[in-house]
């Protein structure tokens, strides 16, 4: 059960409204965790606007840092996140396989060397404390330009900020998320909702 329950629409400003109309359109729903940190406008304006420079603008594909943010999320253990990011890994085209497959990158054949360095950041940089070392950053420079890998690193830290206020807020998973992450990443790994529910 969430600590606290989302704002209604109407009672969010305008221009936040808007981008929850945008989020709507692209993801079916508007999470609910910016609907919660809404109740203080600058916040949810500035990681609305994060949000958006980390995960759309850049040259890292966003299937890519879809899949980072995944790995990241799963390696915090923050369900609503892992959800989340299955459902956007989705529509950013990443296949099911890579989906389903993300938490054994090192030995899964359908991932590139240059999305394996990626991953490993992810994966390392998500642990607390991070474990992320110079070979980590020399295998990823291999693949990646200096302002690629901090695309990168920013993925991951963006999640480690909504790992920690959706896992600490216990935010209400939607249905449409938590249904991608059952049929995904919910099979060998038993994913379940945990303390996301209403």
């Amino acid at each position: 059960m969430p600590h606290m329950k989302p704002l209604a629409f109407d009672d969010v400003a305008e221009d936040i409204q808007e981008r929850f109309v945008h989020y709507k359109d692209t993801r079916g729903f508007t999470p609910n965790s910016i609907q919660t940190m809404a109740r203080r406008p600058n916040i949810v304006r500035a990681f609305m606007q994060l949000n958006q420079a980390v995960l759309y603008e850049g040259t890292v594909s966003a299937e890519l840092k879809m899949l980072v943010s995944l790995l990241a999320s799963q390696a915090a253990g923050c369900r609503y996140c892992q959800a989340h990011m299955a459902n956007l890994s989705k529509i950013y085209d990443a296949s099911a396989e890579k989906i389903e497959k993300v938490w054994e990158f090192e030995t899964a054949d359908c991932f590139t060397a240059s999305e394996k360095s990626a991953l490993r950041l992810a994966y390392k940089g998500a642990l607390s404390p991070a474990q992320a070392t110079e070979d980590d950053f020399s295998e990823a420079y291999k693949h990646f330009s200096e302002a690629e890998v901090v695309e990168i690193v920013a993925s991951i830290a963006l999640f480690g900020f909504l790992n920690r206020w959706n896992d600490t807020m216990a935010t209400e998973l939607e249905e449409l998320p938590a249904s991608i992450a059952r049929e995904t990443i919910g099979g060998e790994y038993g994913w379940e909702v945990g303390k996301h529910t209403g």
